[in-house]
């Protein structure tokens, strides 16, 4: 079987959440946020390591306040982010680089409810394409502004997508791609991995569906929804 490694990121602190904790260990249903990203790879069977990419000063905590406390096998390494999240995901591709890697998972530490359909989609789609990404279609009609806020434009609702998490590359092209924004230093527009690889190789990540309960934590009403998404999440 081909060897797959999930990269979780969780070095970012959260300051739209408020308070003193970084959002993905707070809790959620008696667990830190970040549990449930690790859980959902522990559990798929075609991912065989789990990087968790996360703050300097919380890989202790990570380490035996998460990862031993809730017996992860497969989370064998944790190691410091960078400054920017596009770093963070260089730095968990360099050590996915240590041991033979197909594919490669990226998914956000904040998104507690990728479940096991959404991770082999992804991972179909990467196979068929070399670069996938879980997304889902938008429901809202969109409107793009000029810079006083007027509309100027809408844009074909069919053809949106809100994009998620994860988002699956063949190893060697998505390495060759953050290799190559590494040396250009142009980091400008970066926001997710699809187009770091679209940029720096040409290759389109393919669109798979994800789910409307795939979302990302960002601001404390986020927990209200993810609490009533979440399968065994208590009160």
């Amino acid at each position: 079987m081909e060897n797959n490694t999930a990269i979780v990121l969780a070095a970012g602190r959260g300051s739209r959440m408020g308070g003193q904790k970084p959002k993905q260990f707070l809790e959620l249903g008696g667990k830190p946020l970040i549990y449930y990203s690790l859980k959902a790879f522990e559990d798929f069977d075609e991912v065989s390591r789990v990087i968790l990419v996360t703050g300097s000063e919380d890989i202790d905590y990570c380490k035996s306040g998460i990862i031993e406390r809730y017996g992860f096998r497969k989370a064998d390494t944790c190691i410091a982010g960078g400054a920017e999240r596009y770093l963070s995901v260089y730095n968990g591709l360099k050590a996915a680089g240590g041991s033979p890697c197909a594919y490669v998972f990226i998914h956000d530490g904040a998104r507690p409810n990728a479940d096991a359909g959404i991770l082999k989609r992804t991972l179909e789609g990467a196979r068929r394409c070399g670069a996938c990404t879980a997304g889902m279609k938008v429901k809202d009609t969109i409107r793009e502004t000029d810079g006083e806020g007027f509309s100027v434009r809408t844009p074909d609702r069919s053809t949106l997508w809100a994009v998620q998490t994860p988002q699956v590359f063949r190893y060697d092209l998505v390495m060759e791609a953050y290799s190559a924004l590494a040396a250009s230093g142009d980091y400008e527009g970066i926001t997710d991995d699809a187009m770091v690889v679209e940029r720096m190789t040409g290759v389109r990540a393919l669109m798979v569906e994800g789910s409307y309960r795939n979302i990302k934590i960002t601001t404390p009403e986020d927990l209200l929804s993810a609490r009533a998404f979440l399968p065994g999440a208590g009160e």
